[in-house]
């Protein structure tokens, strides 16, 4: 079986500076790179000084996975998996608050981890998705 993988362009690409595709199309699944809180400037949404805001990190993350999902011809009603990474468990809260919103039954399948830090110090949160065309 040979799957055709198409990479995932976007423009502007936020990415590009840290030389990662926004994500893959392989067959009839979505392969995100992780999002997180860059805008499409390459500024960082909800980076304070000493402390940022998470809902607001949470919030352009999300936008730019469903601005990556749309550019593949997808949408968060077709996402099956999610990993999030956060760097304080504390915020689990509004995570869960975040997939009542964006997300519908039945839910993604999801993974959540707290890590020590994510590529920018200014992150707290990054999300990785699956989905299908």
């Amino acid at each position: 079986m040979n799957q055709r993988a198409t990479p995932i362009t976007i423009d502007p690409d936020p990415l590009a500076p840290y030389a990662i595709c926004p994500g893959w199309v392989v067959g009839d699944l979505i392969f995100l790179s992780g999002q997180a809180a860059i805008a499409e400037d390459g500024s960082i949404v909800g980076a304070g000084d000493g402390e940022g805001d998470f809902d607001l990190q949470l919030g352009q993350t999300l936008a730019n996975i469903e601005r990556v999902l749309e550019a593949a011809g997808s949408d968060m009603t077709k996402i099956v998996k999610v990993t999030i990474y956060v760097t304080n468990m504390a915020n689990f809260p509004a995570i869960v608050e975040a997939r009542k919103t964006h997300f519908t039954p039945p839910f993604p399948a999801d993974t959540i981890v707290e890590v020590s830090s994510l590529a920018l110090p200014e992150l707290m949160v990054e999300i990785d998705v699956i989905a299908t065309t």
